[in-house]
């Protein structure tokens, strides 16, 4: 199971990467595999303001379809657009190519709530 030290995640299954005030933000590795394969990624928030653990978006599998929850309030400033040509890149890079969405932040104190790699692997027991 491949949960890179370098990100935060959350208990939904997001994880995050900041630079600044930007967080760029996708699906775990567990979470594509719990899903199975990924046909469709919607994000219709672009240019909204949300509140931390809103539904920014959902992720469609072949035989479900799960919501997205933003991990910190802020603007929905990009969506990956890639993935609206091939959303199974989900599958097969989800801390890479398959980056969902990138957040300018509006409220940092709420990084403290988010999940280590340690704390994520101790969530899904790995």
């Amino acid at each position: 199971m491949n949960i890179p030290a370098n990100l935060k995640y959350t208990k939904d299954h997001e994880w995050i990467s900041i630079d600044g005030d930007i967080a760029t933000v996708g699906i775990t590795d567990f979470a594509q595999k719990e899903l199975g394969d990924i046909v469709y990624v919607e994000v219709e928030t672009l240019d909204q303001k949300l509140a931390q653990d809103e539904v920014f978006g959902t992720v469609e599998a072949v035989k479900t379809v799960s919501d997205l929850f933003l991990p910190l309030s802020g603007e929905i400033i990009e969506f990956n657009e890639a993935l609206e040509v091939t959303p199974e890149v989900v599958n097969s890079d989800p801390y890479g190519e398959a980056w969902m969405i990138k957040v300018k932040i509006s409220n940092p104190s709420e990084i403290e709530n988010l999940l280590s790699s340690d704390d994520y692997k101790k969530l899904i027991g790995a």
